[in-house]
């Protein structure tokens, strides 16, 4: 028993710095991220950088008022009432 309380600690000790970071689990089977937390935070960032960038673009092109713009506005009766639909028409 005293042989193996030293090997245990020096066991503890070596596999302190090998830790995973998440496990996923999912339809492709198990994954582990080993990444730091400051790897993660990073790519989150850049994520959410590219999501307000297409989220910018798509803005400016929804709100572009051209001249040549027209918005149409098509109404239609179904069994459960009245269904309008407007779109924006550019000649």
């Amino acid at each position: 028993m005293k042989r193996y309380v030293p090997v245990i600690a020096i066991a503890l000790l070596a596999s302190g710095g090998a830790y995973a970071q998440s496990i996923n689990i999912g339809p492709g089977g198990v994954s582990v991220d080993p990444r730091t937390p400051h790897e993660r935070a990073i790519d989150r960032e850049m994520r959410h950088e590219r999501y307000e960038r297409a989220r910018e673009r798509e803005w400016r092109r929804a709100n572009y008022r051209g001249d040549d713009c027209r918005t149409v506005t098509t109404e239609r009766e179904t069994p459960r009432g009245v269904v309008r639909r407007t779109t924006r028409v550019c000649d």
